[in-house]
């Protein structure tokens, strides 16, 4: 049985690491509110975006003339994963989820005679993914230094991946992240980038003239709508890690508040055991006088 002295240290160390969990918690809290409004704010863009490049890719969807980032190469052989995690951990399942989902599609892949290369962003991903995958890794995007995210960020991640297509490195390119949906839900997702998808259903809108010719455009807007997507999942993996950080935290703190009370009462019994024997061997020593 612990002594009385080991249980009141013990009592102290978890006293500590609850202030620190709580103090993660409060930090977190603090920036999910602005993660999360930059993630809500940017989905109406992406989603515009999203609704322009449906129509027109509708259009150029199989022509002779289509660029390479919609009608891709002609192959779908070399995959190129581009995983997206945090730099930091304490955040529960937020990186592994990522990490998991990464995984299974790599090795489906793989199985399926296919070659995968792996592009990181963020640290945590990176370290989970290189034990067995070090060998597929071609790039990695350090955040550390990244206090906020910008479209400069995702614009120098979209340049990467780009130019890795241009230079023939692979033929799919698919975004691995999490996308926010609340505190204690963050889903996760694997979006294909290049080539474009058309969404099903899509039509060709007769309802417009574009000028320059929709060929024009495409060439132009495929490219902003590759970072436009990686910004988008940026935004959403920024929200979403503090959201689990805060989830994780506030577990934390609640189970260190547990833990104490266990010690405390612990610590009382050992306590009241002690006084008891003392109180028995006095009484016993004047007895026997």
């Amino acid at each position: 049985m612990p002594s009385l002295k080991d249980l009141k240290n013990r009592i102290g160390s978890v006293k500590n690491t609850r202030k620190i969990t709580k103090a993660m918690q409060m930090v977190a809290a603090a920036k999910l509110r602005r993660a999360q409004d930059a993630a809500e704010a940017a989905r109406p863009y992406a989603d515009r975006m999203a609704a322009v490049m449906a129509g027109l890719t509708a259009n150029a969807a199989g022509q002779s003339g289509a660029p390479r980032l919609l009608a891709g190469t002609g192959d779908d052989r070399r995959h190129l994963l581009v995983v997206m995690t945090a730099e930091r951990g304490l955040a529960g399942g937020f990186n592994s989820s990522i990490v998991r989902l990464a995984r299974q599609h790599a090795e489906r892949l793989r199985g399926e005679g296919k070659e995968v290369a792996i592009l990181t962003v963020g640290k945590k991903g990176r370290e989970q993914l290189k034990r067995d995958y070090g060998s597929l890794f071609v790039h990695h995007v350090d955040l550390s230094e990244v206090k906020r995210m910008g479209y400069d960020t995702a614009r120098a991640i979209a340049d990467e991946v780009l130019a890795r297509f241009d230079k023939g490195d692979f033929d799919v390119a698919t975004l691995f992240y999490n996308r926010f949906e609340s505190v204690i839900s963050q889903i996760p997702t694997a979006r294909q980038v290049i080539p474009a998808e058309v969404p099903e259903g899509a039509s060709a809108n007769a309802l417009y003239d574009y000028e320059p010719g929709e060929e024009e455009l495409l060439a132009d807007l495929l490219p902003r709508s590759v970072a436009t997507q990686i910004f988008a999942a940026l935004l959403e993996n920024a929200a979403s890690e503090q959201g689990a950080r805060m989830s994780a935290m506030d577990n934390a703190t609640r189970n260190a508040g547990d833990m104490i009370d266990r010690l405390t009462t612990e610590y009382n019994r050992s306590r009241q055991a002690a006084i008891t024997k003392e109180l028995i061997e006095i009484i016993s020593g004047a007895e026997a006088l």
